[in-house]
């Protein structure tokens, strides 16, 4: 330690000139020095009191025993990364540096790390969280979302060589083979972890091309689990666009994240059977489903056959076919007697011809003509001459006769008396 008082103050009191005097900012000053040289970064347990979060996101806080407390400070970019909400009363260790507050001239511990002091105070700190993450609405049923019946593409985030993607992978090619998954490596326990998850649920939602997630991890203790009880990484599940399934250690385990998520599994292995239906036992079923309708179909088939053919037998069925073929004996019976009267008219029509035409056969004068008969014509005008008196001498003439004429003179005309 570094020694800044070189004398004996009460020696050599009556010369004033050999005597070492220090301004309250020189020997805060020196305090300082001597106490931040001396006392590397340490570990210190106690139990949190008057805790206060500034505006400027910095925290303030004593950490007591019994006996004695000490005042500590911790700035707002170590304070984000907490993995619990510190409270009055919660017993925790605390990792830092002893500074000294000059202004004020109190010493003070410039807290780097602060963590619960055991798993009971572990468990104060998650179920603090819990109630602060459930008053927001984080875990409200109302925001859960259905898993995809048929994924195509599933979204792991975990280690890349825990046994949960081993598990994982195993059950997803065992049910379904065709079935991608897409691996975010991350760690999953220790500082960086939960940011790490964080950023993994986000890029997988960037990315876009999967499905559904899953995110976990094997078994462990509470402060191995703790990385998904950290409220980044509760709310980057809540906030993730892809439902999520959450598989944090076994099924006795629970974390924050399990809330958060659209569903909880017990364990990874779960997790994936959850996400991915047996292709052998869909399989079957579709085969009991074709079977069951081809049998359904032939039923019905058969049913409605039976029903055709007691229609075709009933009189309902048969009374149409029934008048048509009446109606068509009755047309039958139309058409003969209007065959049978058509034939009774021509008949008559016939003899009536052949009654005009022995008529008109024996007005006709050819007919007479044959009989002995002729017709003279007067040449001159062509007409018929029906009296000798209308005939002069000399005049010429043409005679008729039934077969041929003749053209002759008139020489000689008699009267008839």
């Amino acid at each position: 330690m570094r020694a800044f008082i070189h004398k004996d103050p009460f020696l050599n009191e009556s010369k004033p000139s050999e005597r070492r005097v220090y301004s309250v900012s020189e020997i805060t000053r020196e305090i300082k020095i001597t106490l931040e040289q001396g006392f590397p970064p340490l570990w210190i347990e106690g139990e949190i009191s008057n805790f206060k979060k500034h505006s400027s996101g910095h925290s303030y806080f004593s950490l007591k025993d019994s006996e004695a407390q000490i005042n500590c400070v911790m700035w707002r970019g170590r304070n984000q990364n907490l993995i619990f909400e510190p409270v009055d009363g919660l017993k925790v260790l605390v990792f830092g540096s002893l500074t000294v507050y000059e202004r004020q001239g109190r010493y003070q511990v410039d807290v780097v790390r602060l963590q619960p002091a055991g798993v009971g105070e572990l468990q104060a700190a998650f179920e603090v969280l819990k109630r602060r993450l459930e008053e927001e609405g984080l875990f409200d049923t109302a925001h859960k979302r259905p898993l995809p019946a048929f994924p195509e593409r599933i979204g792991v985030v975990t280690s890349p060589t825990g046994a949960a993607i081993r598990d994982i992978v195993s059950v997803i090619h065992r049910r379904f083979p065709s079935v991608k998954i897409i691996l975010r490596p991350v760690r999953v326990q220790g500082e960086e972890a939960a940011r790490e998850i964080a950023d993994g649920i986000r890029e997988l939602n960037e990315y876009g091309e999967a499905d559904v997630l899953i995110i976990g991890r094997g078994g462990g203790s509470m402060e191995d689990l703790w990385s998904f009880n950290e409220e980044i990484v509760v709310r980057a599940v809540f906030e993730s666009r892809i439902p999520i399934v959450s598989a944090v250690g076994h099924e006795i385990d629970f974390s924050l994240s399990d809330f958060a998520a659209d569903v909880r599994a017990p364990t990874p292995s779960a997790a994936a059977e959850l996400v991915v239906k047996n292709r052998d036992e869909l399989l079957q079923t579709i085969d009991y489903s074709v079977t069951g309708i081809k049998r359904s179909i032939q039923d019905r088939i058969g049913f409605y056959r039976d029903r055709i053919r007691m229609i075709e037998k009933s009189y309902g069925f048969r009374w149409p076919a029934d008048r048509i073929r009446e109606f068509q004996m009755r047309l039958d019976d139309t058409i003969r007697k209007l065959e049978t009267g058509q034939r009774h008219r021509i008949g008559d029509i016939r003899a009536e011809i052949d009654r005009l035409t022995g008529k008109l056969g024996a007005l006709d004068p050819g007919s007479i003509m044959e009989r002995g008969y002729s017709i003279t014509i007067r040449l001159k005008d062509g007409t018929i001459v029906k009296h000798s008196i209308d005939l002069q001498e000399k005049e010429a003439i043409r005679i008729r006769f039934a077969h041929g004429s003749v053209r002759a003179k008139v020489e000689e005309i008699e009267e008839v008396s």
